[in-house]
Parts: structure tokens; sequence; C-alpha cells
């Protein structure tokens, strides 16, 4: 029998996770036993040899932008993940660092006080210069932002987001170039040496991210961090508790103001140049994508949602891989999903019979109707040649078939039993045809279409993320 005030089945939480079976719990149990520390020098090492693999330029592009959202998520994780205030102007900071460092590493400076040649510092002096500015700008919102809560707090912090990004565009352009951003920038600098290649900045950012990843698990343990969970977790019962409230809020906007800035300088230093258009909404909303998808409150979720969502975005700007990725979700997922065995093999052997004889029931109506070429290319794209329906006016039909396919996963969720089985097979092959002829043809709303899809899917099967854990509490 359980004490009394205990409930019986958060206590034996931490029995159930010991004895819980699949490959999650055993890694699980796995990390446990090899500590934070020495699994921080494993990523330190996959790091390091990525870097000296030699690979081309993508995959070093794709190397650096993983390593710079993931500094960015780390960031973000202080406010919304231990603090628990929803910063929707952490954007603005992330700007502020890059444009700090365009103006001090330009002849930005030069024209606004005539000084012939501008400023070009070295990074040693830019980064504390940029990063003390950025904090105290963090001050600044978090003190404005003390008596806020909830929606009110999004969105005045929204708005300076939104703030940020026309007083660049249209506030002195001679000064932060407007909607032609300040280029030609120095590369980092410093010691008598330079950055300048993609992998010189890849090594940078690992740099950076493995020292952050560091700091930020020895302040996870400290007092401030104990009392920043306190914070998120109940305000007023932190306050009766004599937490300082007030001074750790601001502390929160302030650290995140601090990381996006150094990530910002590190943005600007790889392109040698800044715009407004980098510091969009749509840059904030991969940013919160990341550390949703790893795990809100967690280093390592953000660390791992920031390589995540800059891989799938980089994997979906290609026709090739993002059919590699579309089609291997959807087999993943049924092979996942799907229990028993005889029931999985049932339903993909459903799919392909379903399609076929769709594909033929439409070549007998109209030719028209499967004459359009699908987008896949390579082998993929002759296997589909011959299994959807992609009509020779493709965009209408997919559109169509996009909107179709909305509602069926709608009913797929809430229909149980032989019902959703016979659902699924349609459904599955009507999202084979709308990728054909419709989604990989702009991969610029598809990223964004299985994105979000890919977020939706993690919140129903794990809320928490896929490295958080559900905070269970005893009394």
């Amino acid at each position: 029998m359980s004490p009394i005030g205990v409930d019986e089945w958060v206590a034996r939480s931490g029995e159930r996770r010991e004895h819980a079976s699949g490959v999650r719990s055993h890694l699980e149990r796995l990390g446990a036993r090899v500590g934070w520390w020495p699994r921080l020098a494993i990523v330190a090492v996959i790091g390091v040899v990525y870097g000296l693999l030699g690979l081309n330029l993508n995959f070093q592009t794709v190397g650096f932008t993983s390593l710079l959202y993931a500094i960015l998520a780390l960031g973000l994780n202080i406010p919304v993940g231990w603090a628990g205030l929803l910063d929707l102007g952490y954007i603005a900071f992330f700007g502020f660092g890059a444009y700090g460092y365009a103006v001090l590493s330009s002849h930005a400076f030069g024209n606004l006080v005539e000084l012939q040649g501008g400023v070009h510092l070295t990074i040693i002096a830019i980064i504390p210069i940029v990063m003390v500015l950025a904090g105290l700008a963090g001050v600044v919102i978090g003190l404005i932002a003390l008596r806020l809560h909830g929606d009110y707090l999004a969105i005045v912090t929204l708005f300076v987001g939104q703030a940020f990004v026309e007083v660049v565009n249209n506030v002195h352009p001679t000064f932060f170039g407007g909607n032609n951003g300040l280029f030609g920038l120095d590369p980092w600098h410093g010691l008598g040496g330079s950055i300048g290649s993609v992998t010189g900045y890849y090594f940078a950012a690992l740099a950076v991210l493995l020292l952050l990843m560091a700091a930020l698990h020895m302040l996870e343990r400290s007092r401030t961090g104990r009392a920043w969970r306190a914070l998120r977790d109940d305000p007023l019962a932190a306050e009766v508790m004599t937490v300082p409230v007030s001074l750790l809020k601001v502390m929160a906007f302030s650290f995140g103001a601090v990381i996006a800035a150094l990530a910002g300088i590190l943005f600007a230093g790889w392109q040698s140049s800044v715009f407004p258009t980098n510091f969009q909404s749509s840059v904030l909303i991969l940013i919160y994508a990341c550390l949703v998808l790893g795990g809100v409150g967690g280093i390592a979720g953000a660390v791992l949602g920031g390589i995540l969502v800059t891989v799938v975005e980089a994997l979906l700007s290609s026709p090739t891989d993002s059919s590699y990725l579309f089609y291997g979700l959807v087999l993943v997922t049924i092979l996942w999903r799907v229990r028993p065995w005889p029931k999985m093999l049932a339903m993909l052997a459903s799919i392909i019979g379903f399609g076929l004889a769709a594909r033929a029931i439409a070549g007998a109506i109209s030719h028209a109707a499967i004459d359009g070429p699908p987008g896949s290319v390579g082998w993929i794209g002759s296997v589909m040649r011959h299994f959807v329906i992609v009509p020779s006016g493709s965009i209408t039909f997919g559109n169509i078939a996009y909107a179709v396919l909305v509602v069926a996963l709608i009913l797929i969720v809430r229909l149980r039993g032989w019902r959703q089985f016979a659902l699924i097979v349609p459904t599955v092959y009507l999202a084979a045809c709308c990728w054909e002829s419709r989604l990989i043809v702009d991969t610029g709303i598809t990223a964004q279409i299985v994105l979000g899809a890919i977020l939706v899917v993690t919140m129903a099967v794990r809320p928490q993320g896929l490295l958080g854990t559900f905070r269970l509490e005893t009394v």
C-alpha cells in the first residue's frame, strides 16, 4: 500500500522505466550508465570526425547550419523550457548579434560617423561587445515584460521581433543597409589568423556548441536552474517560497539573448552579409520546431532538434532526397505502428493492390488521367510512373488531392478498428499521388508541410518530444 498522499502509479515510475523493454529503453539505461560528461565527449568526437571527413560544400553547409540551429534552440530553451516564458521576440536577438557583427566588421559604422573605411574589429573584440549589448537589451525586454503572462507576453515579445525587422529595414538605410542589407563583411579574424571556409566556421560553431552545452549543464544543476524550473512549474508557489521571480524572468530573457546574439555573430561571419529577410518569423518558427521536436527543457533535446530540423529541410530541397525521405517516413510509420506483423503485411499488400487497381481504372476511363510524369526522379520515379495517378494538368489535381488528404487524415485519427485500417489504405495511396503531382514540385512549401506533419505526429506519439520526459511529481 502506498503512503498517504502518494500516487502509486507516479511513485513506481522509476521502476517501470527500469523494467521497460524496447530499443529506446535500452538506450536510456545505457545513457544513464555512461554519464553526462562522457556523452558530451562522444558528441565532440562525432562532430570533429564529421568535420574532418572532407565532405563537399553542401554537406559542410548542412553541418554548420545544424550546429547554428542547435545553438539557437539552446538559447531559446532558457526562457521557454526552463523559465516557462513564451518568448516570441527571440529572433530579434539573433538579428541583433548578426547586425552587431556586421556593423563592427564593415563600412557601416563609417557611414554613420563619417569614418573613412569603417570599423574592422577582430572577433576577439566583437564577441564580448555584442554579447554584453545583447544581454542589456534582454534585460530591457525582461523588465518590460515583468507584469505580463501567457498570451500578453507572447504578443509583446512578438512585437519586439517584428520591430527589429522594421528598424533594420527602414531606419537609417546608409547604416543598416535597408532592403539591400550589409555585405562584404570581414571574415572572423584575430590572434594572427582568420576563417575563410565553411569548414572553419563549422569547427567554430562546434566549439561554441560544446562550450554552451557544458556551461548550460552546470547552470541547469545550479540553484538558478532549479529556481527557473520552480518558476516554470508554479510561479505563485515559487514567489511564496521567496524565489526572486522578477529577477529570474529578467535573467532568462538576458541569458537567452546573449546566446542568440552569439549565434548571430556566427551566422553573419559565415554568410559575409546580413539582410532583414534573414530574421523573419519563419526562422523563429523553425527554431521553435527544433525545441519542440527534440524536447522542451532538455539540452540534448534542443541539440537533437536543431540537427534533425536542418537535415530534414536540406533533404526536402532535393527532389531525389525528398522522395527518399517521404516514402521512407511512410514505410517506417507503417512498420512501427501497425501490429501484429500479419496485419502490417496485409496493409502493405492492400496498398500496392489498391494503387495498381486505381491506376488501371483511371487509365481505362481517360488516358489523360495518367499521362503526367511523376515528380520523383531516379528509380523511385520509374516505379511511381506505373503506380500513381498523375494527370497532365497535375497542379490542380494535386491541390484537390491535398485537400482530400487532410480530411482523410482527420478521419483516420477519429476512427478505430477495421474502419481505420480500411481508410489507411486509400489514404496512403492518395498521399503518394499528392506528393508526385504537387508537393514535390514546390520544395519550399513542401518543406513546411512535411516539417509540420513530423511535428504533429511527434506530438501525438510523444508530446514531450523525442528526448523529453514527462514531469512526474510525488507529494
